[in-house]
């Protein structure tokens, strides 16, 4: 994840401000809060201003999973062209929702917010969805989850990281 960090910050950074780096990286799939708060920390943005910003990208693309994913997928999943890939998404969300579907609130808030891979707000906005959890729970679910990431996140990024490239 550092490396994709690193080359959204190599990139973007020539065209845009550090701050508008460090929230698109945190609206992107993949890399979302973690990947935002390793770039912030590369582009020696302070950890308190930091925060607020990935925060705020990583929150803004889940109720827009929630409510229209299914939609879409629908839709996609319809076309020749986009069937095999809606299959395969589904498929790879839904091999990691066992825990989710078991403990619900806190499946969800323990997948979102602990920094594995294929974990975090995107892919579980997409498992909530698939399992149809009631929207505001699993919203908060996810909020929760975000600030777990955060704080395990500002501990790996600022604290060892910043010992490794500081």
């Amino acid at each position: 994840m550092e490396s994709i960090a690193v080359w959204f910050t190599n990139t973007l950074g020539q065209y845009v401000s550090e701050e508008i780096v460090i929230f698109i990286i945190s609206m992107i799939p993949i890399l979302e809060l973690r990947g935002g708060l390793i770039a912030a920390k590369l582009l020696n943005v302070s950890l308190l201003k930091a925060i607020p910003i990935c925060i705020i990208g990583n929150i803004i693309p889940i109720p827009f999973i929630l409510l229209f994913i299914r939609q879409i997928l629908k839709w996609l999943g319809k076309t020749k062209l986009f069937h095999g890939m809606v299959q395969w998404l589904e498929n790879k969300a839904m091999s990691k929702s066992d825990r989710i579907r078991q403990w619900e609130f806190w499946g969800l808030a323990l997948f979102v917010g602990i920094p594995l891979p294929g974990t975090g707000a995107w892919t579980g906005s997409l498992i909530a969805a698939l399992l149809e959890i009631d929207i505001k729970k699993a919203v908060v679910a996810e909020l929760v989850g975000i600030a777990m990431a955060t704080v395990i996140m500002s501990i790996v990024s600022y604290g060892l990281l910043g010992i490794l490239i500081g």
